[in-house]
C-alpha cells in the first residue's frame, strides 16, 4: 500500500488557451496553459497535426487488413517505409489521414487500395483513439479489413500511389498464427523499428494462438 500523499483533486481540469509556437505544413507547436486538478495553472508543449478534417475527432486511420485465400493461411498485409524522423524504415499497419467529408471506413478502403493495391471489405473500426497523448492530441481509429484474395483484383495487386506523393512502401505479408515470430526475424534481419500498435496485435494473436495450449487441462 502507498504512502505517497497526492494532492487532493478540488478541481476539474480544464485548457485555459493554446498559443502556437511555431507552424509548418502539416504539423504545429502548441502552448497549451491549463489548470490541474489541484487548481494549479500550468503549461504543457504539445504537437497538433493542420489537417484534420471538421467532420471528424479522428486525423487518420490504421488498418488491419488480412489477406484471405483458398487453401493459404490468413496473412496480416503490412508496409514497410522510410520514415525520416526516426531516420530509419518502419513496419506498420497501412495507414493514412482522413480527408474531407470522409468516414473512417471509406479512408481505409482508399488507403488500402494506395499503399498496397488491395481491394478489402470493412469488418470493424474502433473508436477514437489516442496515439501518444502527453506529445500530441493525434488521434486515429483502427479499421479491420478482409481481403478475399481468390478475387481476380487481388490475384496482383498494384499499388496507387503516384510518383508526386513522395511514398516508397514495400508491401509484406505475415501470416497471421505466426505474426510475432516473423516480426522477430524481420528485426534480426534488418535495422527496422515496429509501430508500436502493430507489436502489441502481435503479442494479442500469439496469447490467442498459444497460451490456451499451456492449460494443464490441455496438456494431458
Amino acid at each position: 500500500m502507498s504512502n505517497i500523499n497526492h494532492p487532493r483533486a478540488t478541481t476539474v481540469p480544464h485548457v485555459v488557451k493554446e498559443e502556437v509556437m511555431a507552424a509548418g505544413k502539416w504539423v504545429k507547436l502548441e502552448k497549451t496553459t491549463y489548470v490541474d486538478p489541484a487548481g494549479t495553472t500550468r503549461t504543457w508543449e504539445s504537437v497538433k497535426r493542420t489537417t484534420r478534417q471538421t467532420n471528424t475527432d479522428s486525423d487518420g486511420v490504421g488498418i488491419i487488413a488480412l489477406l484471405k485465400k483458398t487453401l493459404h493461411k490468413d496473412c496480416v498485409v503490412m508496409v514497410k517505409q522510410y520514415r525520416p524522423p526516426l531516420a530509419c524504415c518502419t513496419l506498420e499497419f497501412p495507414a493514412g489521414l482522413i480527408d474531407e467529408g470522409e468516414s473512417a471506413e471509406a479512408a481505409a478502403l482508399r488507403e488500402l487500395k494506395e499503399e498496397t493495391g488491395y481491394k478489402g471489405e470493412v469488418v470493424g473500426v474502433t473508436p477514437v483513439t489516442c496515439l501518444d497523448p502527453g506529445l500530441s492530441n493525434c488521434t486515429t481509429q483502427m479499421v479491420m479489413v478482409n481481403i478475399n484474395g481468390d478475387d481476380q483484383e487481388n490475384i496482383n495487386p498494384t499499388q496507387q500511389l503516384g510518383k508526386k506523393t513522395g511514398k516508397f512502401v514495400e508491401v509484406i505479408l505475415l501470416p497471421l498464427d505466426e505474426f510475432q515470430t516473423k516480426i522477430e526475424q524481420l528485426l534480426k534481419k534488418d535495422k527496422i523499428i515496429v509501430d508500436a500498435k502493430v507489436y502489441i496485435f502481435a503479442m494479442g494473436m500469439a496469447q490467442a494462438f498459444f497460451k490456451p495450449n499451456e492449460l494443464p487441462v490441455l496438456k494431458q
